[in-house]
């Protein structure tokens, strides 16, 4: 149908004037009813006379004054994109699936093309019959609703065109999206006021309306923001919620009870049985008007009309908890928002964008790898163990990209208030803090990665010999030039993590078999803030925000850090000395469709190749022949990493890479307790094994795709596997 305008007719105005808000406040009852029934008779005589009467015709002061207030109201108003949802998309086969929605408000606007015909016609019958004969207002609903105010003085019974109602719901929207809190109740206010200076105010904004768009349009732009109950909006989500289906695919009977709703959309709603009488009592009635418009025939009104009230409702959806996967790393990229410069220039812009919504994020999240990492850690850290809080973490992380593949842990995520009980968290233990993480957990010999790193980059090698004797070193034998440290107090008496190990021995045997007091013997003769500084260049920072420490102890692992940045920090090697910061959100798509800037790729040579190729040679042995042997696949993927086990065997770890994926594996205690993995069985096995059953599984699956399938590393440096000092019965052949 195409836009009409209304017909010409000429009346004749009394000189009656327009009545005050506050007077018209004051009336009740049955005189109130009386004084509505005249004030909407003249009302309706003004409106048709601003349209249709040629202005030298109207001689009342009353009316001109009526008609001057009138046409001095603002007309301009747009339909505009209203709040919807936003989704986020991980992988699967290589194809993008949504796996969550956030919204503030649950809406997705649909073209016309996409909205029954039904949904449509009801709306009309329902709401407002004359729609395609009227130009935005209509003087035979007013007096109608003047007649039945007679005996109710409410103003707006029935006398709101679809028009007007789209006018109130984007004045509406406009208000709730106001963020100071006062000019939002104020606005809000304005918009449902029961007031004379709002009617005349949806009247004049609806003429304007009807200027501008089309009656298609405008009943579209209804049903995409009209409320069904709660925070729905539109049809679409309505059909969606209620009936399961969308709005192009509901029947007739459920497309009137949708219709039914928007007038009490609280009272009406299908939420719960007791609400379902009231619905059908309004269904009924639509359908019969729906009939009586020639919409549907007789026939099709009663067997709907006979159609019993059978919703089939949608579960909750809103936000990560009702993810259908990966929630724990759409969590994490839910909290990346207020980071995303593409939404705004501060995080203030950022948030209001958000909550308007129709953001599409697309992580890096392979759900294949997700789900066998997540199985693996199910079977092999229970989430249901109660002697001892028991966390455990799988996270991959691309090489050269920084793209975060796997997130998973444990617990299942459960953010809700009152919680899922023990097997469930809302921490993030793959995260830090900041981003619903932990504070962190003591990484134990993974850390000596770093100060390998600083050795050879101050001219050491592999074959030179160390001293990995237990015995107490003076805390003043310890230096830290790059930021003026020094150090004092009672000798630092580290310990072996197996009885009788010590003695001479290369740094490359002291990095296979992880020799503690070897490594501090290296680190006395190297800046122990240098250290820090290169863990810092592979991302390395304690998840709690705090500096990370650069005592003689932090060499052997004392920080506390988050597995997704050791997860990050040995991809570094995987890359061949280059660190990419981790990422997750690798494409926006705005409510405009268009793509929009991601998360930057932050990467950077934090080692230089040669030393990086080196280190990969000495982290080669650790999983060939040394300590992370058991969690080699032994697939043929070359592959080198470091374990990590703090003095108590309370944190355990097992990062390693190739060329094209890395994978950090924690299993450890949650609560600050040391209990001792290596004296408790879990799943059938020793709980010291349990980080080499997780690993060994899930970095098999990864090296079975052939997009994650790694190759050689680079050869090493061979001066940096000789170095200065070392003799040559000492060395160490790649």
């Amino acid at each position: 149908m195409t836009d009409r305008t209304l017909p010409n007719q000429p009346l004749l105005l009394t000189s009656i004037g327009m009545p005050s808000v506050q007077e018209y406040g004051r009336s009740y009852g049955f005189i109130g009813g009386l004084f509505g029934l005249l004030f909407f008779s003249i009302l309706a005589g003004v409106l048709v006379a601003v349209l249709t009467v040629p202005s030298i015709l109207v001689t009342s002061r009353g009316a001109n004054t009526s008609i001057g207030y009138f046409n001095n109201l603002p007309d301009y108003i747009t339909l505009g994109q209203q709040p919807q949802r936003n989704t986020i998309f991980a992988n699967r086969d290589g194809q993008p699936v949504q796996i969550a929605t956030i919204y503030d408000q649950d809406r997705e606007e649909v073209p016309w093309n996409a909205v029954s015909q039904f949904l449509k016609d009801a709306t009309v019958a329902g709401e407002d019959r004359r729609f395609y004969e009227h130009g935005g207002i209509d003087p035979q609903s007013i007096v109608r609703a003047a007649v039945g105010n007679v005996a109710d003085s409410g103003i707006t019974s029935g006398s709101s065109t679809i028009t007007m109602q789209l006018v109130k719901n984007i004045l509406i929207q406009r208000a709730l999206q106001i963020k100071d809190p006062k000019a939002q109740k104020v606005a809000y206010n304005a918009a449902i006021a029961n007031t004379l200076n709002r009617k005349l105010r949806e009247m004049r904004l609806a003429i304007g309306l009807e200027k501008r768009y089309t009656k298609n349009e405008i009943l579209l732009g209804y049903l995409n923001i009209a409320g069904f109950g709660g925070t729905t909006y539109g049809v679409e989500a309505a059909a969606r919620k209620y009936f399961s289906v969308s709005a192009k695919d509901v029947t007739l009977p459920q497309a009137a009870s949708l219709i039914a709703m928007v007038q009490q959309p609280n009272l009406r709603n299908l939420s719960s049985p007791d609400l379902y009488a009231a619905n059908k009592e309004r269904r009924d009635l639509i359908l019969t008007d729906m009939n009586s418009l020639g919409y549907i025939s007789t026939a099709q009104m009663r067997e709907a009309i006979a159609t019993p009230i059978q919703p089939k409702l949608q579960g909750p959806t809103n936000g990560c908890l009702y993810a259908q996967d990966a929630k724990f790393a759409c969590d994490y990229a839910l909290r990346l928002v207020p980071t995303l410069t593409s939404l705004g220039a501060n995080e203030a812009e950022r948030a209001a964008a958000w909550a308007r919504g129709g953001y599409q994020l697309y992580t890096s999240i392979d759900l294949n790898q997700q789900d066998v990492a997540q199985t693996n850690l199910s079977a092999s850290a229970p989430a249901a163990e109660t002697r001892f809080a028991l966390g455990a973490s799988a996270v991959s992380v691309q090489p050269g990209t920084g793209r975060i593949l796997i997130m998973a842990q444990n617990k299942g995520f459960d953010n809700s208030a009152t919680g899922g009980g023990p097997t469930t968290t809302a921490v993030n233990y793959s995260t830090d803090k900041a981003y619903g993480g932990s504070s962190g957990f003591a990484t134990g010999s993974t850390y000596k990665i770093f100060t390998l790193t600083e050795w050879m980059k101050e001219g050491h090698g592999l074959s030179e010999v160390v001293n990995g004797t237990v015995r107490p070193f003076p805390m003043t034998s310890f230096k830290a030039p790059s930021c003026a440290k020094s150090f004092s107090g009672p000798p630092y008496s580290p310990k072996n993590d197996s009885p009788g190990e010590g003695g001479s021995m290369t740094v490359a045997a002291a990095t296979q078999n992880s020799v503690n007091v070897a490594f501090i013997t290296m680190a006395q003769k190297l800046d122990l803030c240098a250290i820090r500084s290169t863990a810092t260049a592979m991302g390395v920072h304690r998840a709690d925000g705090a500096e990370l420490d650069a005592y003689p102890s932090a060499t052997i692992g004392t920080n506390e850090i988050a597995p997704l940045t050791m997860a990050g920090a040995i991809a570094t090697i995987g890359a061949n000395g280059v660190y990419c910061a981790p990422t997750v959100i690798d494409k926006i798509i705005g409510p405009d469709g268009k793509e929009l800037p991601a998360q930057p790729r932050q990467c950077a040579q934090a080692v230089a190749p040669n030393i990086a190729s080196t280190v990969a040679f000495a982290l080669s042995a650790v999983m060939k022949a040394g300590t992370g042997r058991p969690g080699n696949p032994q697939d043929g993927v070359p592959i080198v990493g470091k374990t990590g086990t703090t003095n108590y065997a309370d944190q355990n770890w097992l990062i390693a890479t190739t060329t094209k994926v890395s994978l950090a594996v924690w299993v450890g205690n949650t609560d600050g307790g040391q209990r001792n993995l290596r004296h408790i069985t879990l799943a059938g096995t020793n709980g010291y094994n349990t980080k080499f059953n997780i690993f060994r599984a899930t970095m098999k699956s990864l090296d079975s795709n052939p997009e994650y399938r790694g190759g050689a590393f680079p050869v090493p440096d061979q001066s940096l596997v000789s170095g200065r000092g070392a003799g040559a019965d000492a060395a160490v052949k790649p």
